[in-house]
């Protein structure tokens, strides 16, 4: 029989199929690696694309913070309009306001009622006079509380005395001047 050595053609065998086993390995290689660098070319190109958006994002934001700065102000420009336009209001209606309570007073006092001092200490008037009656004062109180410029009647003493073969009292008396506002409030509803 004769001898057929067969090494050379397995041996050939094999090294073909490590070529392709190593054609195959370095093409997986290959693939994954392409794939990889395409993955991140998409992650790169989606990370860019954020980038973009984030900078118009806080250039946006910058614009909004600019604007809210200027609207802040803004408001605080129109409150200190306000506030001048409150004081001057309140200067215009004070110029007349010693006019308003020697008539409101003359109107508040009743027949029988003699006022012989008047003082005004910021909102709070101190009255002292001489009255025939304690009803006469009663009457003077509920005027006071009725007044759309008058507020708070206090009365603070009466002494009984004689004047004149008359019977007088010495009293003493102290309300306040309503609020700027309830002032304006009372005139426009006594106007209407």
């Amino acid at each position: 029989m004769p001898h057929i050595n067969l090494l050379p053609w397995r041996q050939q065998q094999r090294q073909a199929s490590q070529k392709r086993f190593l054609a195959l390995i370095g093409s997986l290689v290959f693939v994954a690696f392409f794939s990889m660098y395409m993955l991140g070319g998409i992650y790169s190109s989606m990370r860019d694309g954020q980038d973009i958006k984030n900078a118009y994002l806080n250039t946006e934001i910058a614009l909004l913070d600019k604007q809210i700065r200027e609207i802040n102000e803004l408001n605080t420009k129109k409150e200190n309009l306000q506030q001048r336009m409150k004081l001057i209001e309140e200067l215009q209606s004070n110029r007349n306001l010693g006019t308003q309570l020697i008539d409101e007073i003359a109107r508040i006092v009743p027949a029988g009622i003699y006022l012989t001092s008047l003082e005004r200490k910021g909102k709070m008037l101190k009255v002292v006079g001489r009255s025939e009656s304690n009803n006469r004062l009663s009457s003077m109180l509920r005027n006071v509380e009725s007044s759309y410029l008058l507020e708070k009647p206090t009365l603070q003493g009466i002494v009984a005395g004689e004047q004149q073969a008359r019977l007088l009292s010495d009293f003493t008396m102290q309300f306040y001047i309503k609020a700027y506002e309830d002032i304006n409030e009372a005139e426009r509803y006594v106007r209407k």
